[in-house]
């Protein structure tokens, strides 16, 4: 298995949050990050979070 990487434009807002949360668990952004992606219930987080979008913009 190889590794790729992964680059994302985010808000600045949205990266203070990022380094607040990971900064209390005395972590970096990048390892954050990682360690949520890799949680058990990502999925359906994910899967929650895609349904509710759809929701608010009217997605058929």
């Amino acid at each position: 298995m190889g590794t790729s990487v992964l680059s994302l434009r985010i808000d600045g807002e949205l990266l203070d949050r990022l380094r607040d949360h990971a900064a209390k668990r005395g972590m970096s952004v990048q390892d954050y990050v990682v360690r949520t992606l890799v949680r058990d219930d990502f999925d359906e987080r994910f899967q929650s979070a895609v349904e509710e979008t759809e929701k608010f913009y009217g997605v058929p």
